[in-house]
């Protein structure tokens, strides 16, 4: 038996990746997965915004406030420059 989307999406996304694994794609929730791919994608660009606003932020007020400069400060960006966006 097929789990509802609205009831239980973990559940029903395991066992549309299995459908896909398996080639069943006949059996698919087309009109559930193509909405959860789109807001994967826009999850992602949120986060990427977010990082690069953060990144952004502290290498502005490292610039211009020297007086404020601090080794936090300065893991911070150096941390942020490391991770993937």
């Amino acid at each position: 038996m097929a789990t509802n989307y609205e009831n239980d999406a973990v559940a029903w996304a395991n066992e549309q990746a299995a459908m896909l694994r398996a080639g069943k794609f006949s059996d698919l929730d087309i009109e559930h997965l193509v909405d959860e791919i789109g807001s994967v994608g826009r999850s992602e660009q949120r986060h990427v915004a977010s990082f690069m606003a953060t990144l952004a932020a502290n290498l502005l007020k490292w610039q211009y406030q020297c007086g404020r400069r601090s080794p936090a400060r300065r893991r911070v960006i150096r941390e942020l420059r490391r991770l993937p966006a």
